[in-house]
């Protein structure tokens, strides 16, 4: 007889697996050498997505060898999840994939430094993600798996309401809304009226007296009509952290120490 493990995954992450084999426990041929952390993700559980693992109820790495009959259990991320930052640094650095534009936008809304590109493949997202010590977010789970990734996660949600609040719920980030530009990413700066009242409609000049523009690429900002919804979407979303941080232990960080 084969020799076999067996493997109980969390709730939670039963998504990645196939949907026919979406059972939390299972039994899975073992050939005595492959590390936990394979034998995971060859269920379809990216690593990134996974939390504490115990071998007969003892805490171990991925890169642990369980031996035939044991029992494995597979947790799911803690949330809020801490994020390495550097000394002085509020909040983590984020990198989207091509398929996150909307939630790349909202998520500049509020503050957070979200690097965003339409047309940048894996390969470069991963080489800037480890150089700008970025959280890169996807929902593409192969890019999940690349072992060169400091640090990543599955974006859950199809629509971008239920995608931020994925994010928020998991990283419970400090929010600095109306501070960047959705357009580039750059820092906004107040400015007067009469700086950039040239490049305005005339019933912008007549209805507006506050701007602020982006510092890197110049793009202007006002309260406008659509400033009631973008209000609820910053109300929503500091609400949604502080219910994380009353929930848990405080903002998810994790300082960088020297």
């Amino acid at each position: 007889m084969e020799p076999e493990i067996r493997i109980r995954i969390a709730d939670e992450l039963l998504m990645f697996l196939p949907a026919a084999r979406r059972e939390p426990a299972r039994r899975v041929a073992y050939d005595g050498t492959s590390t936990l952390g394979h034998l995971v993700e060859s269920l379809g559980v990216p690593l990134p997505e996974t939390g504490p693992m115990t071998i007969r109820g003892e805490r171990v790495e991925p890169s642990a060898r369980p031996e035939a009959g044991d029992e494995v259990r597979v947790e799911a991320v803690p949330r809020p999840q801490p994020v390495p930052l550097e000394p002085g640094q509020a909040a983590p650095r984020f990198l989207l994939d091509v398929h996150l534009g909307t939630l790349a936008r909202r998520m500049r809304l509020l503050g957070l430094d979200t690097a965003y590109h339409n047309d940048m493949d894996d390969p470069a997202l991963v080489v800037q993600a480890n150089e700008e010590r970025r959280v890169l977010l996807t929902q593409d789970r192969g890019l999940l798996r690349r072992r060169a990734l400091w640090f990543g996660a599955y974006v859950r949600g199809s629509r971008p309401d239920d995608q931020l609040r994925d994010l928020l719920e998991r990283f419970a980030p400090e929010l600095r809304p109306w501070t960047r530009c959705t357009a580039c990413n750059g820092p906004l700066a107040e400015v007067s009226k009469h700086e950039v009242e040239g490049g305005l409609e005339a019933g912008t000049r007549a209805s507006y007296d506050v701007y602020g523009r982006c510092a890197d690429c110049g793009q202007v900002y006002w309260r406008g009509a659509h400033g009631g919804h973008l209000e609820e979407i910053v109300g929503e979303a500091a609400r949604i952290v502080a219910g994380v941080r009353a929930a848990g232990t405080g903002p998810a960080r994790a300082a960088v120490s020297d």
